[in-house]
């Protein structure tokens, strides 16, 4: 975590002041792209992918990668409960904190970030999962044959918490870096170390192997650097 504060306070210096940074431009265009976004993120459960039985039930631990061994001796339902408030507590903490110091139209453009962000990440995540068609660890487990029925524990990769979770932190960042928001390092390192808290959470939850939560990161922190970088800017 030291690591982590050190590298995004040398990043907030080596920036310099943006005194006169225009606001994100808000139109409808913006409404098309989130409503299109969830139309994508609602046809892989709709059509029912993946289609067919899983490959293995169960399926032979041997034919992971070493690191994803990990997930598969502990399943706690505590863990997943406390992974899906710890994404809601990052999302939220992402939104109130681009509030602080934001003028009223800065507040109008984060919001409009925001919502493509999550919104294409969740779509992105929902694709991939319905192409990858990974099984999730319970069915390298003795559980499996009960298990292999719910199309859900083939939709392991990515993990759709941490796409999410560093979604919503990469673009708090990416925005408070072009604003100068106040307390960005600290915000930053707080959400970061949610979205790592969360992931970890999936693990522990014997929901997603390490691998998946490391792709979900990927993804989500791919489009929320994208959505916060390459969306217009005011006049």
């Amino acid at each position: 975590m030291r690591w982590l504060a050190v590298a995004l306070a040398v990043q907030t210096v080596a920036v310099p002041p943006l005194t006169a940074q225009a606001p994100y431009r808000v139109t409808w265009w913006d409404a098309a792209s989130v409503g299109v976004a969830g139309v994508l993120s609602f046809i892989p459960r709709a059509a029912g992918l993946p289609h067919g039985a899983p490959p293995c039930a169960p399926c032979d631990p041997a034919s992971l990668p070493g690191i994803d061994h990990a997930a598969l001796h502990t399943f706690s339902g505590s863990a997943a409960t406390a992974s899906s408030v710890l994404l809601v507590g990052v999302v939220g903490l992402s939104g109130v904190a681009s509030l602080d110091g934001a003028t009223p139209a800065q507040v109008r453009g984060h919001a409009v970030v925001f919502a493509n962000s999550l919104g294409w990440t969740f779509a992105a995540t929902e694709w991939l999962k319905a192409l990858a068609h990974r099984s999730r660890p319970v069915l390298y487990t003795a559980a499996a044959s009960a298990a292999g029925s719910d199309r859900d524990n083939r939709r392991s990769f990515p993990s759709g918490h941490a796409s999410l979770a560093f979604a919503a932190a990469t673009s708090y960042l990416v925005m408070a870096q072009r604003e100068r928001l106040p307390h960005r390092t600290r915000n930053a390192v707080l959400l970061f170390a949610g979205a790592a808290g969360t992931a970890a959470l999936r693990v522990a939850a014997g929901k997603h192997f390490p691998t998946d939560v490391a792709g979900g990161a990927l993804v989500g922190g791919g489009l929320g650097w994208l959505a916060a970088r390459v969306h217009p800017t005011a006049p």
